[in-house]
């Protein structure tokens, strides 16, 4: 069974997840597997469809996913974090990012215990291709997104995280992933508390848009 939600409201209140993710419910596989089957309709370059899906619910699993993700947020907040692009921003826009850092720092040091761990990985051969990578990763990334709309749709709250891939290679070797294969993005996901979400501020369309030319 789904939300009563609006394709409007679907898409604009699936939101990253962090501090509101409930560790302690568990979450049915098969919901996760619906999403992830409507997450299949996706589009990919040349209907390639070269994607591949790991599942972690194993807890020791994901204690250690969740180590290295904790190690690469460490780094990532000592760069600066969340806040190092805030040069001449609103007042508004540093609001805003004050609550990210705060459910980021959270999210670091839960990760491990977030029931279900989705990981999208894509078929890249001997080697991630040179120069522009568009075409790859917009191969696998809209089904990421889809997964957290069908997702949302059906009660769960997940977060786009990639700061992961820090460890990319030791996380492959944990789960048996094969060297041809590449990860995009790795996705909590778990019910969350509370009654719902509401849409984030963001930017005026004006100052973003142009027309024809830049």
């Amino acid at each position: 069974m789904t939300l009563p939600l609006t394709p409007d409201e679907l898409l604009t209140t699936t939101r990253s997840v962090r501090k509101r993710l409930d560790l302690d419910r568990p979450v049915p596989l098969e919901l996760v597997e619906e999403a992830l089957t409507i997450a299949l309709q996706a589009p990919t370059g040349s209907n390639s469809q070269n994607w591949q899906w790991l599942v972690i619910t194993d807890p020791d699993l994901r204690a250690q996913i969740g180590e290295y993700y904790r190690k690469s947020f460490q780094a990532y907040r000592a760069a600066g974090g969340p806040k190092r692009h805030l040069e001449n921003a609103s007042p508004e826009r540093v609001a805003t990012q004050e609550r990210v850092t705060s459910s980021a720092d959270h999210l670091a040091e839960v990760m491990g215990r977030v029931p279900v761990h989705v990981l999208a990985c894509i078929h890249v051969g001997d080697e991630l291709p040179p120069g522009n990578q568009a075409g790859l990763w917009g191969s696998l990334l809209p089904a990421a997104w889809s997964y957290q709309l069908a997702a949302r749709a059906r009660g769960l709250g997940s977060a786009w995280t990639t700061l992961h891939l820090r460890y990319e290679k030791e996380i492959a070797e944990l789960l048996g992933i094969p060297p041809q294969y590449r990860q995009g993005v790795l996705l909590p996901t778990a019910y969350y508390t509370g009654e719902t979400f509401k849409p984030a501020p963001r930017e005026p369309l004006a100052t973003v848009l142009h027309h024809d030319r830049w």
